[in-house]
């Protein structure tokens, strides 16, 4: 059987990125917004986080499913309706009148928006010919890459311009327009749907496993870790809980995830590639923006500007990486883009309190040149040993994968930069006495004569040179992470020629 070509192939391609653009973006553009959503809304800061927190936990549930609704519901059908109600609840978070109404709306939006990212991926490498399958991936690649970048940006400048519900009304118009444009040119699609039975014990699992998971890593360092008996009992349900899935979908003869498909030599050695660089490249995105603001004095505005020239490269070497990338062993691909993310985190050990905004953009300019070149073979490599039906659950349980990765980094990051910044404090803090002459003269000097106010001065250099040294010294593991992943990537084998999805016939 012909594979099925849509009646306008860019039209097509706008409609499938622009959905997974948007889903991408509303990842990030609330983070920045937070602050002004918990006044509208007369809640505490810590509370507004359950925003993220909500969507984040929801989208780790049913990424690991799209498996599932797939063969239950076919790829376009699944991709429509999740678009869709992805506008629907969009629409939902922005008349919110209560921070409860947001957090229900928002657990909603990322429960639909789970198997968006990877319904698209496989629908783009069903309907591109062999040859442009890299293309494809390439330019998903670069919407992975910008969207979150650009969700910060944007999510400041509504909230700044306009009211923070237009972080969420933006996708109202976009999820209509995408879901109709797919719906249009796939429609002779053919699709093979069945009806699998239910496995309840791995769903009830993995729902309370992975969501309790997630409430411990986003609210880890709030509640001071396993010092709280909050996140103690959540551990322990979690762990719990993940051992009965795993145990239960291992043995389960129809099971809801199939962890099976790591059985695939390239699926394997890809897929911890790609979680362990995207918690790598996660640990930048989060680490540099909040040390722009905290200890260089950075606007969220400002932070944004100094981030974004990482955005820059993937954009403009999207459709060369996509034409001519399968010329090359992926695996050197792969490894030339780790060596140059590694190198940027090995400059960024080296930044310093005084550093200017030029040095900092310039370092990000050219980690875009590794990220430009790590997403696209990194999903061809884990993708091509998938049989045709097991495309868009591997992509499913890979970018699950991925997404838990993120989540694992931005708790442990934050958490080393936090307990190595107060060791250094009390290192540095060792070698001041308020009986030194120098330090007299010091503290004399900084308060104009106030000593109260010259000690609180020192102390808070100290207190930035703490966390600019630990900075330092996480940046500096987090390059030695990518010079390791080069040894990963070479585990996987040719030939990485990226198949068709599951859907492949058509008239």
């Amino acid at each position: 059987m012909a594979q099925f070509r849509p009646p306008n192939l860019a039209l097509s391609t706008i409609g499938l990125s622009l959905a997974t653009f948007m889903q991408v973006l509303d990842t990030t553009i609330a983070n920045v917004s937070l602050p002004t959503i918990a006044g509208n809304l007369g809640v505490s800061n810590n509370q507004s986080t359950w925003v993220i927190t909500s969507f984040a936990v929801s989208m780790a549930i049913s990424l690991p499913l799209t498996g599932f609704l797939t063969r239950r519901f076919g790829e376009v059908k699944l991709f429509v309706w999740s678009t869709l109600l992805f506008a629907l609840t969009s629409f939902m978070c922005g008349i919110s009148q209560s921070m409860g109404m947001l957090i229900v709306f928002r657990a909603l939006q990322g429960a639909v928006a789970g198997p968006m990212y990877p319904i698209t991926q496989s629908m783009l490498i069903g309907i591109y010919p062999p040859e442009k399958r890299g293309m494809a991936l390439a330019l998903l690649a670069m919407v992975t890459v910008v969207a979150p970048i650009a969700g910060p940006i944007l999510g400041g400048l509504i909230t700044d311009n306009y009211s923070w519900p237009w972080i969420f009304f933006i996708n109202v118009p976009i999820g209509i327009f995408a879901s109709m444009v797919v719906a249009n040119q796939m429609k002779g699609r053919v699709e093979k749907t069945e009806r699998p039975k239910v496995d309840y014990v791995g769903l009830i699992t993995l729902i309370i496993g992975v969501g309790a998971l997630q409430i411990v890593l986003d609210k880890g360092n709030d509640e001071d870790w396993f010092n709280s008996s909050f996140i103690i009992i959540t551990s322990v349900v979690s762990a719990i809980a993940i051992t009965i899935f795993l145990i239960w979908e291992l043995t389960d003869k129809d099971p809801i995830v199939n962890l099976k498909l790591f059985r695939h030599r390239n699926f394997t050695a890809g897929t911890i590639a790609l979680v362990l660089a995207y918690a790598a490249f996660f640990a930048i995105g989060l680490m540099v923006p909040l040390w722009l603001q905290r200890y260089l004095g950075y606007t969220s505005t400002w932070a944004g500007y100094a981030t974004a020239p990482l955005g820059i490269i993937p954009v403009l070497l999207t459709f060369i990486v996509g034409k001519y990338a399968a010329r090359i062993d992926l695996r050197v691909l792969a490894s030339f883009a780790f060596a140059v993310m590694g190198v940027t985190c090995f400059m960024r050990s080296d930044f310093f309190i005084g550093i200017d905004f030029y040095h900092v953009a310039i370092v990000q300019l050219i980690q875009g040149l590794g990220v430009a070149l790590f997403f696209m073979p990194i999903l061809t490599i884990l993708l091509s040993d998938l049989q045709q039906n097991e495309i868009a659950a591997g992509s499913g349980l890979a970018t699950f994968l991925r997404t838990l990765g993120g989540s694992f980094s931005a708790s442990l990051t934050t958490l080393l930069w936090e307990r190595r910044a107060v060791d250094h404090h009390a290192q540095l803090a060792e070698t001041i006495t308020p009986y030194s002459p120098t330090t007299q003269a010091a503290i004399s000097q900084l308060g104009h004569g106030d000593t109260q106010f010259g000690g609180n001065m020192i102390n808070e250099m100290i207190t930035q040179q703490g966390y600019q040294i630990s900075f330092n010294e996480v940046f500096h593991a987090l390059g030695w992470i990518f010079v390791g992943l080069i040894f990963v990537i070479w585990l996987a084998r040719p030939p990485f020629s990226a198949k068709a999805g599951p859907a492949a016939g058509g008239h």
